[in-house]
């Protein structure tokens, strides 16, 4: 079953139509590079290539 994935960073390698990411796999860290968050916002997307 494939997951649906959204993004919104549209200069990214990976970001599709309609917010859609085509990655085959996404890797998310914490801010402060552990393992845990609080919120949203000490997370990452590490999977994020600068599109050329």
């Amino acid at each position: 079953m494939k997951l649906e994935v959204k993004c919104n960073v549209e200069d990214c390698k990976y970001w599709d139509e309609g917010d859609q990411c085509i990655a085959d796999s996404i890797y998310v860290i914490g801010h402060h590079g552990g393992r845990e968050a609080e919120k949203v916002e000490e997370t990452a997307c590490k999977t994020f290539e600068k599109r050329k």
